[in-house]
């Protein structure tokens, strides 16, 4: 959460957050939800920093924080990323099948692409978990973050 509220402040943008250890996801999601209906905001971005295990609770917790999001904002168009190390290898390709389940996944975020990982990990989750790759990270700079180009990454995969 730290690090949520901190690329807030240097973004700009307001954080929805409940600094407990034990609060619910599905309750900060809730509140979030709530301020940016009242405020006329157009996008809400959920994080749920941390959740690297695929545990049955864990998915139970990531299932209802979609139930939340589908009932309080039935028309919105919901783009629900995994942010995947690039580093991971086959452990990548798990945590995929089992997020794509209980978090409706449309796409990946690659990230940590800047140092000696190259993500192949990437063509294993596109094909096996049949979800695109969206955006790539490279760095921690705020615009750090891209687009995903397919044939930029090939390229940079087979490079020596």
């Amino acid at each position: 959460m730290q690090q949520v509220q901190v690329w807030g402040e240097r973004s700009g943008v307001a954080v929805v957050s409940n600094p407990s250890a034990n609060a619910d996801p599905a309750a900060v999601v809730y509140d979030a939800i709530g301020a940016a209906q009242a405020k006329g905001t157009d996008l809400v971005l959920v994080d749920t920093a941390g959740r690297l295990q695929t545990k049955h609770n864990l998915m139970e917790e990531l299932s209802k924080v979609r139930r939340i999001v589908d009932k309080l904002a039935p028309e919105a168009l919901v783009q629900s990323l995994l942010v995947l190390d690039a580093s991971q290898g086959q452990n990548g390709l798990k945590q995929a099948m089992a997020f794509a389940q209980a978090a409706g996944l449309t796409g990946v975020v690659l990230t940590k692409l800047d140092g000696s990982s190259r993500g192949g990990v990437a063509l294993a989750v596109s094909s096996e978990a049949g979800l695109p790759i969206r955006f790539i990270g490279a760095g921690e700079g705020i615009r750090d973050l891209r687009p995903f180009n397919s044939f930029e990454f090939v390229e940079a995969l087979l490079a020596k």
